[in-house]
């Protein structure tokens, strides 16, 4: 598992005021605040192609509920859930953002500790 999750600037700016906010639970905003202190931020073009962060299709694991689904992460603006694109700063992608393919999160969503790892990393076409 990653040390330091990789962000970029614009990413690492978007989560700390969706924390501002108190958009998440206690616990979710606890995590994220320590995660993001030790952050490394990079620029767009240097994240590597394999962390999970805005337009990427990520597929991911769930070790707690046994299952496993792919996930299309997109800017708040374009999420459309019926569409499997999800926000950038919807709980599945807070929990993922900044960590790479192999890395295994166990993170505090609002129903509950769960296990999640992932599987696969793809840049969006187009």
């Amino acid at each position: 598992m990653s040390d330091n999750i990789i962000v970029t600037t614009g990413i690492y700016d978007a989560i700390k005021d969706h924390l501002r906010r108190k958009k998440v639970s206690r616990d979710e905003e606890n995590r994220l605040t320590g995660e993001l202190r030790k952050a490394k931020q990079v620029l767009r073009r240097d994240l590597p192609s394999d962390i999970v962060t805005v337009d990427r299709k990520v597929t991911i694991k769930d070790h707690t509920q046994d299952f496993e689904h792919e996930y299309i992460f997109v800017a708040s603006t374009k999420a459309k859930p019926k569409k499997n694109k999800y926000s950038i700063l919807s709980d599945i992608a807070l929990a993922t953002v900044g960590y790479k393919v192999g890395d295994v999160i166990e993170w505090p969503f609002k129903e509950g500790e769960r296990k999640i790892e992932i599987l696969k990393v793809e840049a969006l076409e187009g």
